[in-house]
């Protein structure tokens, strides 16, 4: 579905430094748009704030595009009592250098080369950013999972011996799955914009942003690592099932034995 455009795309001219600024606040954020004014689009929700833009994405991130450092944090406080389940704050920054006339891309410095700050290129660079911050602290979830299950993994491949708790095992597969959900589904980073139906031109910019953050490589890599966490945790319960059935057959099978014994002891009595 395209986006919603409240207003037609405005372009920001500015002598003062610029910069984007993406935040991951929390596991999802619904913005009650009654308190914002000067909306410029819907899917995803941006404003204007100041000089610059605000792009709020379901997933949890806030991106600024052009906002005074000082009316950053006010933005952030308004969306704060709108966040379910927050999370330490991940960030990303990137300067901006507006070039007009030249063609749109990061350089090796990192610094962003920007021919407008046009409403158009402001919903392309903020999918990027968000993506890349909510990957990033979704790694970060993910190598911290995978440091739980190597404990196990080392001592099921050295002495043999299985974990012995079987609920923490089914957190992890929880967690797997939870994070699977986040990434394919609520940040979809292999989509590109709806606004690069309207703006074609753009996908050359998008291509070049999708590039240098790495978005569609670290999606299908973090989707890999999900997929091995998963299939680890399950294993671990299945090992960890097929050995209590065992001891249960054998507890079964004494107390099949200590019947036999009892009642051979009543009759040899008789």
């Amino acid at each position: 579905m395209v986006e919603t455009l409240i207003e037609p795309a405005k372009i920001v001219e500015t002598s003062a430094p610029l910069r984007a600024r993406a935040v991951l606040l929390g596991d999802r954020l619904t913005v009650d748009r009654s308190r914002y004014d000067n909306v410029l689009s819907t899917a995803p929700f941006c404003y204007r704030e100041g000089a610059g833009f605000v792009v709020i994405f379901r997933y949890g991130v806030v991106v600024m595009i052009g906002v005074a450092p000082g009316e950053e944090e006010d933005v952030l406080a308004k969306c704060t009592p709108d966040v379910t389940h927050p999370m330490p704050i991940e960030e990303e920054r990137v300067p901006i250098d507006l070039r007009p006339g030249q063609d749109d891309g990061p350089t090796p410095a990192g610094v962003l080369h920007m021919g407008e700050l046009s409403l158009a290129r402001v919903l392309v660079l903020a999918d990027i950013l968000a993506k890349s911050v909510a990957l990033a602290r979704y790694e970060r979830e993910i190598a911290s999972v995978f440091d739980t299950i190597e404990p196990a993994a080392n001592a099921l491949a050295t002495s043999g011996k299985l974990p012995t708790a079987r609920k923490p095992l089914l957190k992890l597969i929880g967690a797997a799955l939870l994070a699977q959900h986040r990434v394919s589904g609520r940040i979809a980073f292999a989509e590109k914009p709806d606004i690069l139906w309207e703006e074609p031109e753009l996908g050359r910019f998008y291509a070049k942003l999708e590039d240098e953050y790495e978005i569609v490589e670290r999606g299908t890599l973090l989707n890999g690592k999900v997929t091995v966490v998963g299939s680890a945790a399950e294993t671990f319960t299945d090992i960890i099932d097929t050995a209590r059935s065992t001891r249960l057959e054998l507890l079964i099978v004494l107390l099949i034995f200590a019947e036999l014994v009892i009642a051979a002891a009543a009759l040899w009595r008789q």
